[in-house]
């Protein structure tokens, strides 16, 4: 099985920075890209912020230069640096993986059961 755990999650007043962090575990081989989602009430999962294994990154147009998105491909980690929060980054924010098991398997997304991000003054 493969479990990734998010946290880092919480209330923060407008302008304040959080960092997210999620740690993929158990039977895995390779991890190919990794990212952020977050999904607000009412509102359908977006992408935040995907990282590939080789670094390269994109960013939603509503967070560039604010967040920045990281890994480490030894811890099997990948982490979301929010600052200058604003109210509407409101969201259950949700880590996602492209991983493959054993090295004969084919990829699969997997997804972290989310952590709660809350900017409110």
């Amino acid at each position: 099985q493969v479990q990734l755990v998010e946290s880092g999650g919480g209330l923060v007043q407008p302008g304040g920075s959080l960092r997210l962090s999620c740690a993929a575990s158990g039977s895995i081989f390779r991890i190919n890209a990794m990212g952020w989602y977050r999904q607000a009430p009412g509102k359908q999962r977006e992408l935040v912020a995907p990282i590939t294994n080789g670094d390269g990154t994109n960013y939603a147009d509503s967070v560039k230069g604010r967040f920045t998105i990281s890994r480490d491909n030894a811890k099997n980690t990948v982490s979301l640096q929010m600052n200058s929060l604003r109210p509407e980054d409101t969201a259950v924010y949700y880590c996602n993986a492209n991983i493959r098991r054993v090295a004969w398997s084919s990829t699969r997304d997997y997804w972290g059961k989310g952590t709660q991000v809350t900017v409110s003054s």
